[in-house]
């Protein structure tokens, strides 16, 4: 058995017999994270609310091998988020995101990348509501890209050739995009070239600076959202509506 101590995101927790709770978290340099907090759903519980949904903590824990649930020793409440929370849009978009998270994060597998990345777009959008979507687009994108599963939207699917930056392009079943030249049928749907801009900014901006950039192209943003959705449900085997993700039997 083996103690470890980091810094974590409370993604969510749930009930685990009758004083108890899991815990799950997005660690700094463990991953993903599922532990019990004894005693938690007491009246009197030494956590207090620093299980709330999208608190960063820090957090000491027993683990032991071959065993995905860890046993919680402490938690200390280093920044909460409770007021934003209480925002129905907020709300709705980080439970949506915080999901994300549990289905594309494995198990135990440090990503220190992804975990800055997801506490920073939470900052960035408790500091400023009016960036929300543009802050979820940069988490789809992001959560791809360090998945392995984001298309290269520069280059041509077809002939290979990299695209102008005015260039307006279709979109394949793939999600790879090709030139006027290359598509199979005018019914596809297409890709404008500011909407090819939002996807790169994301890539290259920090999330407050990519939130300032969009926010005058707010259907340019909810169209290369609404793709990025589509690329989700197709690797998860989820249907993605709304912000929800169905369960896979649905």
């Amino acid at each position: 058995m083996s103690l470890v101590e980091t810094e974590g995101l409370v993604l969510k927790s749930y009930s685990l017999a009758e004083a108890d709770k899991i815990v799950v978290l997005l660690t700094r340099d463990q991953g993903l994270v599922r532990g019990v907090a004894k005693g938690a759903k007491r009246l009197k519980s030494r956590y207090g609310g620093s299980l709330e949904p999208f608190s960063i903590v820090d957090i000491t824990y027993f683990q032991k091998e071959e065993r995905e649930l860890v046993s919680i020793r402490q938690i200390e409440l280093v920044k909460s988020f409770f007021d934003r929370a209480a925002e129905p849009l907020f709300l709705q978009k980080f439970a949506y995101l915080t999901e994300l998270l549990v289905n594309f994060a494995p198990p135990h597998d440090p990503n220190e990348k992804l975990y800055r990345m997801a506490k920073i777009c939470l900052e960035t959008a408790a500091n400023n509501l009016t960036s929300l979507e543009s802050v979820a687009l940069y988490f789809e994108l992001w959560v791809l890209r360090l998945g392995g599963f984001l298309p290269d939207w520069n280059v041509c699917g077809g002939c290979g050739r990299e695209l102008d930056e005015d260039e307006e392009t279709t979109i394949q079943i793939n999600f790879q995009l090709v030139c006027r030249n290359c598509r199979k049928s005018k019914l596809s749907p297409t890709v404008t070239a500011r909407e090819r801009k939002i996807y790169s900014l994301a890539q290259r901006l920090a999330p407050e600076k990519f939130a300032a950039a969009a926010s005058d192209h707010k259907s340019d943003v909810q169209a290369v959202s609404n793709v990025l959705k589509r690329i989700i449900s197709n690797i998860l085997g989820k249907e993605t509506i709304g912000e929800k993700i169905l369960p896979a039997n649905l």
